[in-house]
């Protein structure tokens, strides 16, 4: 098992690493391997395409036969796609949208004075119409009003849910009583359109110490590399400080933290050098082939996502929440998404995808991989435009 784990961490190591010359090659696993050498190597082709390797892992964690997961990966493209499109054909009715699974469909939902032609637009695009009574907008406002607020820790998030066309707070349910608690959900109640939930524990991130074998280290922590950038890869901000030298699974240089924010944001990246290279792929862990990653649309709220981390490698789960503010121990970070994939500690930074688009990498969470629990990740392409980065795609 050790001998097996150490040839995935080296591909892991390898397949996000260095620069935009290997773009038509894939570095096969190979344990022991010099750093940086190019070693064996296989054509893009022979790596299964992201749709058809995701499916056995979606069986796994979202209780789906093989025709039901090849069936929604081919919906929540259309979905994807769909959705900036029926934003602006609602316009200023606009009240959110989401995939409903059950139906396999986009669900746009827009205010009462939605005109017929809007309507007719929403429906040419396939999408179901719901009725509500707050425009996006208007939500957006409200969590806007309560991000000002200082949260205390027994807060452990807030986000827009379109499907209940209200502003979601989540509260610890050990805490729900505490006063500072109290005085928070009434300055929030103030803000607009809020309902409270009650949730079994508080999110953390998922960095780690150093365990042998895993992707990359900044001294004594462990974290896992998200998505491939020409020139390094992008990763959690919480796993280090700019000016922080990255170590390879072997222990051999890397490169370095150029850029990191955490709190308030929690996204980094990492320059690299030392013969190390990059690739447009995540890493399977023996669970599902590795997978291309051919661009970065984003998955609307319900469609089903896919994780990668160093620890508990490849779990799947459901979208259930855009842009939540999220209450660390350390602070609030801003613009995450939260799933229904589980993580552990190590999987920080990891990728989050759904079937062959880049959606975002690790940030924290709540539970475990055997008991189940929630994750959050920070948006890739927020990341890209912080830092001016070009995210490696397979275009083949």
């Amino acid at each position: 098992m050790r001998r097996k784990r150490l040839t995935f961490a080296a591909l892991s190591a390898l397949l996000f690493l260095g620069g935009p010359g290997m773009a038509g090659t894939l570095p096969a696993a190979a344990a022991g391997r010099a750093p940086g050498s190019a070693g064996p190597s296989v054509t893009a082709a022979s790596v299964e395409p992201a749709s058809d390797g995701v499916v056995t892992a979606m069986q796994r964690d979202l209780g789906l036969t093989r025709k039901q997961a090849e069936s929604r990966i081919a919906a929540e493209r259309t979905a994807a796609a769909v959705t900036p499109k029926a934003r602006r054909a609602a316009g200023n009715a606009y009240a959110g949208s989401w995939f409903d699974a059950a139906r396999g469909r986009l669900t746009v939902a827009v205010t009462p004075d939605a005109s017929p032609d809007t309507r007719r637009a929403l429906r040419a695009y396939g999408a179901e119409i719901r009725t509500a009574g707050h425009t996006a907008r208007q939500l957006d406002a409200v969590k806007t009003r309560i991000d000002r607020l200082s949260a205390p820790s027994g807060v452990s998030g807030w986000h827009v849910d379109p499907v209940a066309n209200t502003v979601v707070v989540d509260v610890v349910r050990r805490h729900r009583s505490d006063n500072d608690v109290r005085r928070f959900l009434d300055q929030a109640r103030k803000a607009g359109a809020v309902t409270v939930r009650t949730v079994s524990a508080a999110p953390r991130t998922f960095a780690a110490g150093t365990v042998g074998g895993d992707p990359y280290y900044t001294g004594n922590v462990r974290c896992s590399i998200g998505f491939s950038v020409y020139g390094g890869f992008v990763t959690a901000g919480h796993c280090a400080q700019p000016g922080a030298g990255v170590s390879g699974w072997d222990g051999s240089y890397i490169g370095t933290f150029q850029g990191s924010s955490f709190p308030d944001n929690d996204y980094a990246w990492v320059s690299v050098g030392s013969g190390w290279w990059t690739v447009p792929v995540v890493l399977g862990w023996g669970t599902v082939p590795d997978q291309l990653v051919r661009g970065s649309a984003v998955a609307p709220v319900g469609s089903s996502v896919c994780r990668s981390g160093s620890t508990s490698h490849w779990h799947c789960g459901t979208v259930l929440a855009l842009n939540e503010t999220v209450n660390y121990s350390q602070g609030a970070v801003h613009e995450l998404t939260k799933t229904s994939a589980c993580a552990e500690p190590g999987d920080s930074g990891g990728s989050f995808i759904t079937g062959d688009q880049a959606q975002g990498v690790t940030s924290g969470g709540w539970g475990n991989c055997s008991g189940g629990g929630e994750t959050w990740f920070q948006p890739v392409n927020e990341i890209l435009n912080r830092y001016g980065l070009t995210l490696h795609t397979y275009t083949g």
